[in-house]
C-alpha cells in the first residue's frame, strides 16, 4: 500500500489481553507515540485502568470482553474480535502477548497484516499438557503472522529452537527516559516510608506477584540477605494471584499495586527482578533510568537489557536464592560500585532503549508491512533485525 499525501495516516489496531503490568506500560508508550507521530491508533482490550488511560492519550478504545487464559470463552472472544475488527477497518492489526495473538490469528487468518508481539512465550508460563498445546498453536499459528516481534535476541532464539517458524523482527524494549529519571533516595525514602530507618538499605521489586516474576525465589534468599546485611529491608511493589501464597518475614513490605513506580524506584537502594523467564522485562531498564543499580536472573533480554561489563555484578541464575543472595549483598556491602552501576545503566538506557526509538523501529516495520517507503530519522533510527522462518 503506498499513500499519497491526500491519504489519511492509516489507522492501526492494537489488542492487548492481559491489560496490566509490562504489557500494559508498553501498549501505553507505543500508542502515544503513535498518536504523536500522526497514526489512527484503535485499540480493542477488556475495560480497565489501561481502557482508561488509552482513551486519555485520545486513541479510540473498543471494548473486548477476554479473559487473560485461553478457555471455554475462547470462541465468543474470537467473534467478538472479529466483528471488531470488521468494525474498525485497520489497515494492520498488531496483537500484544499470547491471549490476544491466539484470538487475533484466530480472527483474522492473514485477510490483513499482522504483527504479533509476544513479550515473552506462553510455552515458558506453563508445564506438562499445557505447555506442549501452547507450543503446538505457536507452531501452527505463526502461519498467520506477517511478522513476529521479539523484545530481544534470546526470545527469538527461544521461538526458534522450539520450533515456532516466523518471520522475525527484533524490536529492543524501550521506556519513557523523561519519566524514569533520577532523583535523591533520601527525599523518595521519606515520603513512602516515613517511620523508616533511613539507614538501613532498601531493596525494591517492581513486579506482578505471581510464578514468573519469582519474588518467592527472593523470599528465599532474604534470610541470607539479611543476615550478610543485618537491617537491610525490602520492598514489593504490585499485585497479582500469588499474593497470598507469598510468605515473607519482617520486615518485608507488601506495598500492593502502585499507580506510580517512579518514587520505588527512586527510593531504593538496589533494585531486584528474579524472574523466572522474560522476553526483555522493563522493570531493570526502568530502575537504570532512574540511575538505580539492578540485580536479574538470566533469563531472555536480560544481557541484552544491561550494559557491557554489568553482568558480573547484576545477573545470577534463575532460581538460585543462594546465588541470588550473594549478588545483593554484595552490591549493598558497595555503595560506590551501586552508583557507578547506576550511571553507566541511565546512560545505556538513555541510548539504546528510550521508548522513542523502540516506536521509531515499530514504525518502519509498519511501513514496510503497508508496502511504504521507510522514512526513519537518521538521528532515532534503531536496527531492528528482519530473519525469515528457517526450514528444515
Amino acid at each position: 500500500m503506498h499513500q499519497s499525501a491526500t491519504d489519511p495516516p492509516p489507522r492501526v489496531l492494537h489488542v492487548a489481553q492481559p491489560v496490566d503490568g509490562g504489557v500494559a506500560r508498553y501498549v501505553t508508550d507505543l500508542t502515544r507515540a503513535q498518536l504523536a507521530a500522526g497514526l489512527r491508533v484503535a485499540v480493542a482490550c477488556p475495560d480497565g485502568p489501561l481502557a482508561g488511560a488509552l482513551r486519555a492519550l485520545g486513541a479510540e478504545v473498543r471494548p473486548w470482553r477476554a479473559t487473560r487464559a485461553p478457555g471455554l470463552s475462547l470462541p465468543g472472544e474470537v467473534r467478538r474480535l472479529a466483528r471488531l475488527v470488521d468494525e474498525v477497518r485497520p489497515a494492520l492489526v498488531h496483537a500484544h502477548s499470547a491471549k490476544a495473538g491466539l484470538a487475533v490469528r484466530l480472527a483474522v487468518r492473514g485477510r490483513i497484516p499482522t504483527v504479533f508481539q509476544p513479550h515473552a512465550w506462553s510455552f515458558e508460563a506453563v508445564g506438562g499438557p499445557a505447555a506442549a498445546l501452547a507450543l503446538g498453536w505457536e507452531r501452527f499459528g505463526a502461519r498467520w503472522a506477517d511478522r513476529t516481534v521479539c523484545v530481544s535476541a534470546a526470545e527469538r532464539e527461544t521461538g526458534e529452537r522450539a520450533g515456532v517458524r516466523a518471520r522475525w523482527t527484533v524490536v529492543p524494549n524501550g521506556i519513557d527516559t523523561a519519566r524514569f529519571r533520577p532523583a535523591p533516595s533520601a527525599a523518595a525514602r521519606a515520603a513512602l516510608l516515613p517511620d523508616d530507618d533511613p539507614e538501613a538499605p532498601l531493596v525494591v521489586c517492581v513486579g506482578r506477584l505471581c510464578r514468573q516474576k519469582g519474588q518467592d525465589v527472593l523470599l528465599a534468599a532474604w534470610e541470607e540477605v539479611v543476615r550478610r546485611r543485618p537491617g537491610a529491608r525490602l520492598a514489593l511493589v504490585g499485585d497479582g494471584p500469588d499474593r497470598h501464597r507469598l510468605r515473607a518475614p519482617e520486615p518485608v513490605l507488601f506495598a500492593g499495586d502502585v499507580a506510580d513506580p517512579v518514587p520505588w524506584y527512586q527510593a531504593a537502594d538496589l533494585v531486584v527482578l528474579p524472574s523466572r523467564w522474560e522476553g526483555m522485562a522493563l522493570a531493570p531498564l526502568e530502575a537504570m533510568a532512574c540511575g538505580r543499580a539492578v540485580v536479574v536472573t538470566d533469563v531472555d533480554g536480560a544481557r541484552e537489557s544491561l550494559p557491557p561489563g554489568h553482568a558480573a555484578h547484576c545477573l545470577t541464575p534463575p532460581e538460585d536464592p543462594a546465588a541470588l543472595a550473594r549478588a545483593i549483598a554484595a552490591l549493598l556491602a558497595d555503595p560506590p560500585l551501586r552508583a557507578s552501576l547506576g550511571e553507566r545503566g541511565r546512560r545505556h538506557v538513555l541510548a539504546a532503549h528510550d521508548v522513542r526509538r523502540t516506536a521509531e523501529a515499530v514504525a518502519d516495520l509498519y511501513r514496510a508491512l503497508l508496502g511504504a517507503v521507510p522514512a526513519v530519522p537518521a538521528a532515532h533510527a534503531v536496527p531492528i533485525e528482519h530473519r525469515e522462518p528457517s526450514h528444515p
